[in-house]
């Protein structure tokens, strides 16, 4: 059953689509939704900064990178009609934490019990690498989000830039590894760091569906 969206995160949610504090990306964006993909031709594109999606009492919070192009920034929900998006939700499916294990726009029915996903940058960036200043400028929203559900126990991050950006100053003090457990202190979640399911990683066998999978696990053990 689909949990109602609590005031404080439908606010956030209202803000962050609403954000236009990075001109290069929202720029980027808005050309990417006017000239389309030849496959997408007959899509609206949503064009626009992507809020965060799933479970709002989640104990399980997984941050990635940004928006794909030609995936949320077209779909309008993170992770969702791209490659990388198909194996994370066949990953939480097969976890338990999703209803279903394909994600290809919006309105599919996906839900997600018990877990939240979201992005370190919210709008889609050119070549995928958001500037140091954009993650910068993005990161209150991450800040408010987290403080907004303090039931979250675990947070799993995709790729080096997402570890980096939920350590911020404490960075140095990890190591990041796939399929590491990092404990940062008394009362905070603890953070799982996994490679990014980008098609660079899956393509070349640096994540496996089996590695991808063992991570959600790992998280579904920590939780019970």
């Amino acid at each position: 059953m689909k949990s109602a969206m609590p005031k404080g995160l439908a606010q956030l949610e209202h803000e962050i689509i609403n954000c236009e504090r990075c001109p290069r990306l929202r720029e980027y964006c808005r050309e990417v939704a006017r000239v389309k993909r030849r496959a997408y031709l007959d899509w609206e594109y949503w064009g626009l900064p992507v809020p965060g999606f799933g479970d709002p009492r989640a104990a399980l919070f997984i941050l990635g990178l940004a928006p794909a192009a030609h995936g949320a920034n077209r779909t309008g929900r993170v992770f969702t009609g791209d490659r990388s998006g198909d194996w994370l939700f066949r990953a939480l499916h097969q976890a338990g934490f999703a209803n279903q294990p394909t994600s290809d726009h919006r309105d599919d029915g996906l839900q997600l019990t018990n877990a939240w996903v979201s992005a370190s940058v919210r709008c889609a960036p050119p070549d995928n690498k958001p500037t140091p200043q954009e993650i910068v400028t993005c990161r209150g929203y991450l800040d408010r989000e987290l403080a907004l559900m303090p039931q979250v126990r675990i947070v799993v991050a995709l790729g080096r830039l997402a570890f980096d950006n939920y350590l911020g100053k404490r960075r140095s003090k990890f190591v990041f590894a796939h399929d590491a457990e990092h404990h940062l202190g008394l009362g905070e979640p603890i953070l799982i760091s996994s490679y990014h399911p980008s098609q660079q990683n899956t393509s070349t066998g640096k994540l496996t569906e089996p590695m991808l999978r063992a991570i959600f696990e790992r998280a579904r053990r920590l939780l019970a």
